[in-house]
């Protein structure tokens, strides 16, 4: 296993890559739902009763620090989803995730993150935003490099999942992934748990994109080690002032986490809980 993250290391390229939404994603859904504009520096997603969007990107990445500014559903966005995740493919999968579940007017979005490695999830992590998300464009980022996975809103962390392996804790290393959206129907869950459904009278529900980033390494074949990355992201870990931003959100906006849930783990939470 060490031999093969050496190798896929050694043969990655870093690129800073600086979206035209054209050149950097393909449409893999909703024809009709998805479109480019302002010369492709600008992505609508559209959902009404007959169907949502999605997009992917061209390139995987295999560590980074990756941008997107999104502005959410406006109003009664109950029932709908917002997703914007990376994510490798197959049963035994590495994902990271960002999910904004829909509101009623005027209540707080939710925001649902979660890690998967090796095929196994069920590391939710759950806040409601401090301010209201359709306005405006905010920042949602996540860096992800071999030590950390640091979820960020507008510059400020709000969930760091360390790499615990020596804890027998996997951790997404090895395996490439694209990044992911799509914008959807779940009123079967979304909203209070699935009791408030979509409004179909308010569609199409409309979400949008600009500033992608992507200061990424790219599995290539021949290519040498990420060089100038090892000066930033990284090595990058949550500074004391960074820690204690993380904190503040954590206790005045997180609603779930899987790690305080001892009804959901009987025989004693993830080994990854018993580290702060």
């Amino acid at each position: 296993m060490a031999l093969r993250f050496l190798l896929l290391v050694c043969s990655m390229v870093a690129i800073a890559s600086a979206a035209n939404f054209h050149q950097d994603f393909d449409i893999t859904w909703g024809e009709g739902h998805a479109k480019f504009l302002n010369n492709g520096q600008l992505l609508t997603l559209s959902l009404d009763k007959a169907s949502g969007a999605g997009f992917q990107s061209k390139d995987e990445y295999l560590f980074g620090k990756i941008d997107m500014q999104i502005k959410l559903v406006p109003g009664n966005s109950a029932g709908t989803v917002t997703a914007y995740y990376l994510s490798s493919e197959g049963p035994a999968h590495d994902e990271i995730d960002f999910e904004f579940l829909g509101n009623l007017s005027g209540d707080p979005y939710t925001l649902h993150t979660n890690v998967y490695a090796q095929g196994k999830g069920n590391r939710e992590m759950q806040f409601k935003l401090w301010f209201d998300p359709t306005k405006h464009f905010h920042t949602y980022s996540i860096l992800w490099n071999p030590k950390h996975i640091i979820f960020m809103v507008d510059g400020t962390p709000i969930r760091d999942f360390k790499n615990l392996e020596s804890r027998g804790v996997a951790f997404p290393k090895n395996q490439p992934m694209r990044i992911y959206s799509s914008l959807w129907n779940a009123d079967d869950w979304a909203t209070r748990g699935g009791l408030v459904k979509t409004d179909w009278t308010k569609a199409p529900f409309v979400a949008s994109y600009r500033n992608f980033n992507a200061d990424a390494c790219v599995p290539a074949s021949g290519r040498s080690r990420c060089g100038s990355a090892k000066s930033g992201w990284w090595n990058q870990e949550l500074d004391s002032a960074s820690h204690a931003r993380m904190r503040w959100v954590q206790k005045n906006h997180m609603i779930y986490n899987y790690c305080n849930d001892v009804k959901r783990f009987p025989q004693g939470l993830p080994p990854e809980c018993s580290v702060a």
